[in-house]
């Protein structure tokens, strides 16, 4: 898995959208779900 650094404005960002005890992993994957499910519903809004 690539290893990413994050500034720290970032990680307090993360901080305060994380569910208890949410890992970042678990955080980001969540986060990237959300992404491609709005890239696909604006992507058939055009059909």
């Amino acid at each position: 898995m690539p290893q990413i650094e994050l500034d720290e404005e970032t990680i307090e960002r993360l901080d305060g959208i994380r569910v208890e005890d949410e890992s970042y992993d678990e955080l980001v994957m969540e986060l990237i779900n959300i992404y491609e499910a709005s890239e696909l519903t604006l992507f058939h809004a055009g059909d």
